[in-house]
């Protein structure tokens, strides 16, 4: 992998150059990978064949370097997501740094239409989090504290903000890595809950109609690009955004 902003080098080391600059401070990273005509999944639904082999290296970097991994229940269904495990240099590499475990999921659900079943849940080193609102079934939080941890934030909707500083004051997750999809990204970005933005465009075309990285995001927001890297085509950026913390 090669960088050519901010300064060209022939060699970049992506744990290295997506360090915080305080890795202790609160940050809310948004990492999602797109096609050149933005497209956020592939034909069968899913964002896993859009990345190349650049794109799952920043991937398992940017895990490696968070305290939790932020998801929609959607894009866990979708995704068909399982427990996080680092490769073993960079659990290493993470340990070096103070991080004695991995980072935990935390699936974000209104509904708590989850399943507690799922290895997801079953074979998590680091207990899976589920992010919910005080309106959630109050069966399905107690069967969810059975097998992993629980944050409630906001009364009939989740509140993003403070369910983030939940996470940050009872779980110990200062650095927070959002891997989607479109509906939460939304929400984080109008609510201006986003620090950074990597986006890798994937040198395809995908057509259609399908979901793009932000659902009806309103209002707009503007990016400031700080980090462009470049593997096999692919394009990996950085974008900076400003926002309050809660």
């Amino acid at each position: 992998m090669r960088q050519l902003l901010p300064r060209a080098s022939d060699r970049v080391d992506p744990y290295d150059a997506y360090r915080p600059d305080d890795p202790h401070a609160p940050f809310l990273r948004l990492n999602m990978v797109a096609s050149a005509d933005g497209a956020v999944t592939d034909r069968r639904g899913r964002s896993g064949g859009l990345g190349g082999d650049g794109d799952r290296v920043v991937f398992r970097a940017l895990r490696a370097l968070a305290d939790a991994v932020l998801v929609g229940a959607g894009t866990v269904r979708a995704e068909r997501y399982g427990p996080h495990r680092p490769p073993e240099a960079l659990a290493a590499r993470r340990f070096a740094d103070g991080r004695a475990r991995p980072a935990a999921i935390v699936v974000v659900s209104q509904s708590l239409d989850v399943d507690i079943g799922a290895p997801l849940f079953t074979e998590a080193e680091v207990p899976t989090v589920v992010l919910t609102c005080a309106a959630s079934d109050p069966d399905r939080r107690a069967a969810i504290e059975r097998v992993g941890r629980l944050v409630v934030a906001g009364d009939a909707r989740v509140d993003l903000a403070a369910g983030l500083t939940g996470l940050r004051e009872r779980l110990g997750c200062a650095h927070v890595l959002c891997e989607g999809g479109p509906t939460l990204n939304a929400a984080l970005l109008a609510a201006g809950l986003v620090d950074e933005l990597c986006l890798t465009v994937a040198p395809q075309l995908m057509g259609g109609s399908g979901p793009r990285l932000a659902a009806d995001l309103e209002p707009s927001r503007d990016l400031d690009l700080i980090a462009v890297c470049e593997q096999d085509g692919e394009l990996l950026l950085r974008y900076r955004l400003t926002r309050e913390w809660p």
